[in-house]
Formats: C-alpha cells, structure tokens, sequence
C-alpha cells in the first residue's frame, strides 16, 4: 500500500509539473546553431558547487523554455517569460549526481505564437572543486572622487553577497589592496587611504590598525601578498600619478614616480628591505612569494622621465632567494622573463600554490593594466621556463587581476570585455596537464545584472571560507585615527 501511495503522489506532482508548462509540441521551428545566451555559458566548465547558470537569450521573446538534462541521471525543466531561472536545489542534486560528467542544456524561444528549438550545448562538470567564495572591491567609475564603495563577500554556491566593509563608514576613504593569506579568510590584509588612513591586519583573533609609513620609506605600503607561513607580507610602497589621454578610446593612465618592494615581519612589528628592491635607479612593485617561501617574484623596471615617458615604461619578471628562517635575502636577482626581449611590461605576478605555474599580466607598458585594453593574461611554467599566452581565455579588452584557488585547479580574472567600461570576474579550470576551459562569467540569481550595474568588480581572490570582521570594531578604531606604528629595521 505503501509504494501505490508514493507511486499515485509521484504521477499526481509529474502532472503538476507538467500541466503549468506550455508545450512546444507538436512542431517547433528547428535552428541548428546554439543560441546567443547571456551570459555565454555554453561550452563551459563548472565546478560542482557553482550557484546556477541563469541565463537570457540575446533577442526578444515572450517565453523561454529550457531542458537540462544529465548524461548520469536528472533533469530540469524550466519556463519562464523572462530567463532561465534554474531552481537552485535541483541544479544543486543535478551537479552532483552527474559530477565529472556532462550536462545537455536545450533552448527553445517563443516568438509571435511560435516555438523556435535551438541545438543544444553542453556544460561540463570538472573533478576538481573550488574555494568557498570570492572577495572583491566594487567601484564605481571614479577619479578623484570616490563615492561608493567597499570590499564584499560572495558564496560561490549561492548568489549571497555581503559586504566586509564599506566606505560609507568613512566617508572619502578609499578601501583597496585586500589580500589573504593563502585564501585564510582568518588572515587578512587590507588598505584604508586618505583621511582615515591605516593597513588593516586580522588574524582570525584580532584586527589592528597600523601606520605603514616610516622615516626609511616614501609612502604607506599597498599592494599586499603573504608569506605562506603568515609570519611576513610582501608589501610595495609607491609614488603614484593619474594622468588623462586626449585620444579617444584611452581614458586614464596611472604611473608610479617611485616605487620600492619592502617585507613586512608580523610578529616584529617591523618592515624591512634589500638594496635590490630599495635602488633609485629602478622600480621595483608587485611582490608575490612563491608556495614555498623561498623566492620572493617582483617586477621591475628602469626609471624613466615622467610623466614624459610614461609610454616607455615596461615592467621585467623578476625574482630574489629569500630565507624565511632568518627574514634575509639573497644577492642575485634573476629575470624570469626580460622585457625588452619580449617588448611587453609584465604586472601581477600570482604562482598557483601548488608551484607549477606563475600567472601574470602584460601589455605593451606600464603596471596598471586594467586600462589597456591590449592587457591579456600569460603563464609561465616554473618547472620549464616556458611562458605562453592564455589564449583560452584573453579578450579584445583588458583581462588582468588574477588570483588562484587553494588546490590551484581554477583561477579568477577580471575582464572588461563586455562593454569595455566594468571589469567583471571570470573563473576557469585549468587541469594537470595545463589545459585551460573556456572561463565563464561569476552566475547572478538576475542574469541581467552586469548590463545593470555600475559597479566594476576590482581584484576579485578566492577565500576558503566566509570572512568574519568586527565592521564596528574597525569603524570606531578608524575615526579614533589611533594607529600602530610600524617599524623599520635596517640591515
């Protein structure tokens, strides 16, 4: 009697279901191409814990019919006048029962009375899973003036996005250069500038506020990237200038007049150099240290007449021994990747955690590429030296501001290639063999969002787990403008 109940139950439901759904039966109109859906999602490989992939087709309808169906088992169906709104439990359970399988996405569009089928595409389940989440500042376009802004929060599983802090606390701050310590979200660095001016440090326990500026440097440091032991953070210090383009199609460049790498030692309170990442005559920025903790990556540059040669300054791939046991460096610099042999100026350097690869941005000149739209992302094999371009996932417009997951199996970006205007976060897998997927853009429950927003999505990273800050600890310690002062110690 039991199973005619649950039997009878699951008919009536199938009925249900099926009876607020429009047929497109008997004979839609057969289009054997895919269908133009924003976002792009076809062809894509996701994790198995993505939030779903809502998605609109790129021309007018009055309804949208869409199957997904796995090649394991489950499917869904969905109908709706605007997009497809996947529901997120079934997508969840349709993830997981064909996990390292293939999902078949059919489209179908109603259009003045007809239905209209497209040819399906796929979207792939990859093996390898992802960190929890996402930090990242939004920023509406600003020069001088800075309105909204703050550093958020989003679960990857779902659309929740919450904010770790926001500049309306403290009206005219600029908040910038979060960074964590392997994607510790109990290990954070990041940076208030301006009035209320202070490096903000957390170590699960505690949250302090620090002067970064002393005697022996030009400027309060910025630019963060942990030593994998969190006993250090590599920090640059720069002397930075925002200049205009007269010429259509370029807006703003910014330039560093001076700018010196520095290493930050947690538990002395004290920040300290070498004279290769301290020379007048050169630029040094954007440290990074390797897995390990024994190569600290940096790029570098010879100083130049500025702002006159702006345009000649291109940044070389470089790298330095560093001893952790004793916080001292080596003597000898090596340049990964020169660039007057490649006539590119390289930026951001980020090694996967696992150490195979380093990922880095370039363009023809210059360190702050999300304004250049001939920015694209490049990798380099630690083992081999061999370095390639990630055509897999460049675009005609700047692609830069890249961070890897924890386990090294995908990465995130920032892009501008939509309107050309907002950078927009992207994730793709890369596997053991190196083999990159077509990157997918971050799912919005509203898939309408991007084209909304006057938000750009600046320095997204990966964090394994949510962010937990005392916001009213931090907004009373930074309207005290009560600081920590660091130290510097000289060799």
């Amino acid at each position: 009697m039991k199973h005619t109940i649950l039997l009878s139950f699951s008919l009536l439901s199938l009925l249900s279901l099926t009876a607020c759904k429009e047929t497109i039966s008997p004979s839609p109109v057969i289009k054997n191409v895919v269908p133009a859906i924003f976002p792009d999602y076809t062809g894509v490989t996701v994790p198995s814990s993505i939030a779903p992939l809502n998605f609109k087709v790129m021309e007018d309808y009055d309804k949208i019919d869409v199957i997904i169906k796995g090649n394991q088992s489950g499917a869904i169906h969905i109908q709706d006048k605007n997009y497809a709104k996947i529901p997120p439990k079934a997508w969840s359970r349709l993830l997981n029962e064909n996990k390292e399988g293939t999902l078949e996405v059919t489209v179908s569009v109603k259009q003045s009375g007809e239905w209209i089928q497209y040819a399906s595409f796929p979207i792939h389940i990859s093996p390898y899973p992802i960190d929890y989440g996402l930090a990242y500042r939004l920023i509406a376009p600003g020069y001088e003036v800075y309105g909204k802004m703050g550093i958020y929060q989003r679960n990857l599983s779902n659309f929740t996005q919450t904010a770790l802090i926001e500049n309306t606390l403290m009206p005219g701050t600029c908040i910038n250069c979060h960074s964590f310590c392997a994607g510790n979200p109990e290990r954070m660095s990041l940076h208030l500038r301006y009035e209320y001016g202070a490096t903000i440090l957390t170590n699960g326990r505690e949250t302090a506020l620090y002067n970064t500026k002393t005697a022996q440097t030009f400027s309060p440091c910025v630019y963060p990237y942990w030593h994998p032991s969190g006993k250090y953070i590599a920090y640059s210090v720069n002397r930075t200038q925002q200049v205009f383009h007269e010429a259509k199609g370029e807006r703003v460049e910014v330039i560093d007049l001076q700018s010196d790498v520095v290493i930050y030692n947690v538990e002395a309170n004290e920040l300290f150099s070498c004279p290769q990442l301290k020379s007048e005559n050169t630029f040094e920025t954007y440290p990074s240290f390797s897995p390990d903790g024994y190569t600290l990556y940096f790029c570098s540059t010879e100083s130049k007449l500025l702002p006159e040669e702006y345009d000649k300054l291109q940044y070389s791939l470089c790298s330095i021994p560093f001893d952790p046991m004793s916080g001292t460096f080596g003597t000898e610099v090596d340049t990964l990747i020169n660039a007057r042999e490649v006539n590119k100026s390289i930026s951001h350097p980020r090694p996967s955690y696992d150490g195979k690869y380093l990922m880095y941005a370039w363009a023809d000149y210059g360190n702050f590429l999300i304004w250049h739209r001939e920015a694209d992302l490049c990798l380099y094999d630690l083992q081999t030296g061999r370095r390639r371009e990630l055509t897999e996932v460049n675009s005609p417009d700047a692609d830069s501001y890249h961070s890897w997951t924890a386990n090294s199996r995908w990465f995130v970006f920032g892009s501008r290639r939509i309107d050309g205007l907002y950078t927009r976060p992207y994730i793709a897998s890369i596997d053991e063999q190196g083999r990159v997927s077509k990157p997918f853009l971050v799912p919005q429950e509203d898939p309408s969002y991007y084209e909304t927003s006057l938000y750009s999505f600046n320095v997204p990273e990966f964090i394994t787990g949510p962010v937990k800050i005392n916001v009213r600890e931090i907004e009373e310690k930074a309207l005290s403008k009560k600081r920590i002062q660091m130290g510097y110690k000289t060799p």
